[in-house]
């Protein structure tokens, strides 16, 4: 089991790779960049939506908004672009994936703010 998890994992990270460099492509089309660059900047993220030390839900995103997302972009990308980025993406699998720290930033910042609003209702809340 702990095998096929490790395969499914690996199969699931050159499908990013591919994402990756279908999105810098000329050949995919606009809509298709603008959803592939959303699902692989997420997926590279240092920093996840739902953070992996909340029980159950912090590892929902990992096994279900990545996998969702890789299978719709790449339903939008055409089969010879996503060919070619395959061979792309074996070679660059080889060297480490880049990281998004200006999305990873952006969902710091979205959680400070979620944590400041919490913290000055349950504040205001209190205090009458």
């Amino acid at each position: 089991m702990i095998d096929k998890i490790k395969t499914w994992a690996k199969q699931l990270k050159r499908k990013v790779f591919v994402l990756y460099f279908a999105y810098k492509d000329n050949r995919t089309p606009w809509y298709a960049k603008l959803f592939a660059i959303c699902v692989v900047a997420y997926a590279f993220s240092p920093v996840d939506l739902i953070p992996d030390f909340i029980p159950i839900l912090g590892y929902l995103d990992d096994v279900i908004l990545v996998p969702l997302g890789v299978t719709l972009a790449l339903k939008l990308i055409p089969k010879m672009v996503i060919q070619d980025c395959t061979v792309k993406a074996e070679e660059r699998i080889k060297h480490g994936k880049p990281k998004n720290w200006l999305v990873g930033s952006l969902i710091i910042i979205v959680w400070i703010v979620a944590v400041l609003w919490i913290s000055i209702a349950t504040y205001r809340y209190w205090l009458n």
